[in-house]
């Protein structure tokens, strides 16, 4: 039942024949929405945001519809007013329902997402431009005559613009207006966005590009909802083909939003698509200013964004015209939000598409086990790219195995990768080094007792960070300079770096090649957009011989000289009993060896590992994907794993041991149970402790029909958690930390 809202008074006032009752979401994690009385005169229909009072605050929410008569009158408080902004759609709001529902989020807590930038609800300011007024400055300085004559030179301009143009400070300008040799005027608003031209001439298609690419504009020409895995090789130009889609949409008036895993790092994809558009996308992304966020939230709100690309966060704008929805490397593990509202973004964006009636596309070249196997029972359809666009071929792959590479202590490129990037090198080429682990080294620890650096917070180690002379965590960002002398045992100067980061492995890279151009390509280094568009310029422009770094390096770039994949640590992705670390280290593997060779240029990876045996390995080698994921899904299906059985996690947090262990155990005594129905733990998590939280993980193991949701909840209504503890609810887990 939603909670009362009284008046203010206290008082029941007058009944009116006119009176209605709303049901108001607001952006907060609560678990219903509020009853609110509208008020004679006001017009607040289904998906108006309006202002309500909470408590002793006033908050912004949406109005859910019609609320029942189950609270008193006198106990609801009036609506105050509603706010000039377009409301949100039908189909947004039962998206929020749905997201909420599946994945046992307050609904509220979803809709903070849809409403994640509330100052875009109010009308911008007017711009205020200024031109010259009816009077003379009593006094005219140099500054001042320059900003004179910049305006006798155009119409009027806002003053920042006009006192960049004079090498003036605004003050000059602002100085101006108060004597009145300056005028102030009301500046047209124009277009925030350029409006992309369906209409330019793409790229040349090849045959079976053309044939893909009709096929996708049908489906959006239809404008009914359809699931298509687009599935091509590394560099069959997937981008180009649904290009053609994103054209349809825009030809028939229709808006289009493009998930991609890493936008602040889509350079080259912000770049193609200008060319082929004319005009850049809307972006939507972490490393966007509040303001920016707030023009981009409000255009699409307006229909004034037509194209929208984004992290998985942009699944939540507000698109009143959609019409296409593209999530591009579909496969990707950070479409998945692991915190707050715990969903998988190219799982809702199926699901938004599906409430919108609009077809979706998903690209890969390799797709993951669940889309695979939708397209297999027919939920969604497939066409394939078998071959590299413009004739070029996918790059040998050959193995190296370390267990006889014979490496000297504190080495880790072996004689054969060594010898291929010198090679490499000195054909004029590019090479590429893979390590996915970030900074220096990933322990330190003391040579004279063992003691192992780590982080006060996280049950993990503190990663060295030499080149910012720090030791991080990579969990919960603590931050500390390597002490004078070991903690433990008070010995000074005794710490030895155990393991290769990217940094070190650029270290022993420089010893080698002394004259190559290097760059370390990682999070650490990349501070924001800018700085990734200007290291992927470099590398286009062969300012750069060389490329280190982690898995960022796999996402989609496309360097015509890179010829050369070099996997340092082929292993890494294969240690811990992950559901998916087999499926997520060949995709990791199958993208960073897709880098090679794109051009003219044959290209060639090599992989250093310890297990050249493993079926990843033998997968790659042999360059047969198929015969991978058909492997991968029998061991899946024979142990009634994800696609083919269903799981969640609870994961039991807080700051006190005990606590969380008497929770998590009144859980696992309390459990589902049933035919089929598996309760795994409790037990510590992997990562047991984190940012200050202790914590306990249990796993519902069901059949792929049982009813996953209605079992979570009555497990969870059995349990009532003290001490500051909380249980988060992780339907369908991708991590297992």
């Amino acid at each position: 039942m939603p909670t009362p809202c009284t008046s203010s008074s206290g008082r029941p006032g007058p009944e009116s024949v006119a009176e209605r009752r709303l049901s108001v979401l607001l952006p907060l994690p609560l678990s219903e929405a509020y009853d609110y009385r509208l008020p004679a005169g006001l017009d607040a229909p289904p998906g108006a945001f309006v202002r309500v009072p909470l408590g002793r605050r006033e908050v912004l929410g949406v109005v859910w519809g019609e609320a029942g008569g189950r609270i008193a009158r006198e106990k609801l408080k009036d609506v105050r007013g509603r706010v000039d902004a377009p409301p949100l759609g039908a189909a947004l709001m039962r998206f929020v329902d749905w997201v909420a529902g599946y994945t046992l989020a307050p609904p509220g807590a979803v809709l903070r997402m849809a409403m994640s930038v509330p100052e875009a609800l109010e009308r911008s300011r007017p711009r205020v431009g200024y031109r010259r007024g009816d009077r003379q400055p009593a006094r005219l300085t140099a500054t001042r005559a320059r900003v004179l004559a910049e305006v006798a030179q155009g119409p009027a301009r806002p003053a920042a613009e006009l006192a960049r143009a004079a090498g003036v400070s605004p003050s000059v300008v602002r100085g101006l207006a108060d004597t009145g040799a300056l005028e102030a005027v009301a500046l047209p608003a124009g277009p925030v966005l350029a409006v992309p031209d369906w209409d330019r001439p793409g790229a040349v298609l090849s045959a079976d590009q053309a044939v893909a690419a009709e096929a996708l504009a049908a489906r959006v020409a239809a404008g009914r909802f359809a699931v298509t895995l687009l599935d091509g090789v590394n560099g069959a130009g997937k981008t180009e083909v649904y290009f053609a889609a994103i054209a349809r949409a825009l030809e028939a008036g229709r808006q289009v939003l493009v998930l991609l895993p890493e936008i602040a790092l889509g350079a080259q994809w912000l770049g193609r698509f200008a060319e082929r558009f004319g005009a850049r996308p809307a972006e939507w992304h972490s490393d966007l200013t509040r303001a920016q966020r707030r023009v981009t939230w409000r255009a699409v709100a307006t229909g004034e964004a037509r194209v929208v690309v984004g992290a998985r966060s942009a699944l939540y704008l507000p698109f009143p015209e959609l019409g296409l929805i593209v999530v591009d490397e579909e496969h990707d593990a950070s479409f998945k939000q692991e915190d707050g509202v715990v969903y998988h973004a190219r799982d809702m964006a199926v699901v938004r598409a599906r409430l919108e009636a609009v077809p979706v596309v998903l690209t890969s070249a390799t797709p993951s086990l669940e889309t695979v196997v939708n397209v297999e029972v027919g939920r969604y359809d497939r066409l394939h790219l078998p071959d590299r666009h413009g004739g070029a071929r996918l790059p040998a792959i050959e193995a190296v195995d370390m267990r006889t590479a014979a490496l000297a202590a504190g080495r880790w490129l072996s004689p054969a990768l060594g010898g291929a990037l010198s090679e490499t090198l000195a054909a004029g080429e590019q090479a590429m080094l893979f390590l996915n682990r970030r900074g220096y080294a990933p322990l330190t620890l003391c040579r004279a007792c063992g003691h192992r650096l780590g982080c006060p917070n996280c049950s993990a180690w503190l990663v060295e960070h030499r080149h910012f002379g720090r030791l991080q965590c990579h969990h919960c960002g603590h931050s500390t300079r390597l002490p004078d002398s070991c903690p433990e045992c008070q010995v000074e100067d005794r710490f030895a770096a155990c393991g290769p980061g990217v940094e070190r492995l650029a270290e022993e890279f420089t010893a080698d090649f002394p004259d190559a151009r290097l760059a370390v390509m990682a999070s650490d280094t990349l501070t924001g957009p800018n700085a990734a568009a200007e290291l992927v310029r470099r590398v286009s422009a062969h300012e750069i011989d060389v490329l280190i770094g982690t898995q960022i390096m796999a996402k989609g770039h496309h360097f015509p000289l890179l010829t050369l994949v070099g996997v340092v640590d082929a292993d890494l992705g294969l240690a811990g009993g992950d559901l998916r670390a087999t499926e997520r280290t060949y995709q990791l593997l199958h993208q960073v060896a897709g880098r090679a060779g794109r051009a003219g240029h044959p290209g060639r990876v090599l992989i250093q590992t310890y297990m050249p045996d493993h079926p990843v390995m033998q997968a790659l080698i042999a360059g047969d994907r198929d015969a991978f994921i058909a492997r991968e899904a029998e061991d899946r299906r024979a142990r009634a794993m994800p696609p083919f059985g269903r799981l969640a996690a609870l994961i039991v947090s807080g700051p006190a041991l005990e606590a969380v262990q008497a929770t998590a155990r009144a859980l696992a005594a309390s459990a589902p149970r049933g035919d089929g129905i598996e309760t795994l733990g409790p037990a510590p998590a992997p990562l047991s402790l984190l940012r200050g939280r202790h914590r306990y993980r249990l796993l519902l193991k069901a059949p792929r029909t049982a009813p996953v949701q209605r079992l979570l909840r009555e497990w969870l209504a059995r349990v009532k958690p003290r001490g500051g503890v909380r249980v988060q609810v992780d339907v369908d887990p991708y991590s297992f930390l």
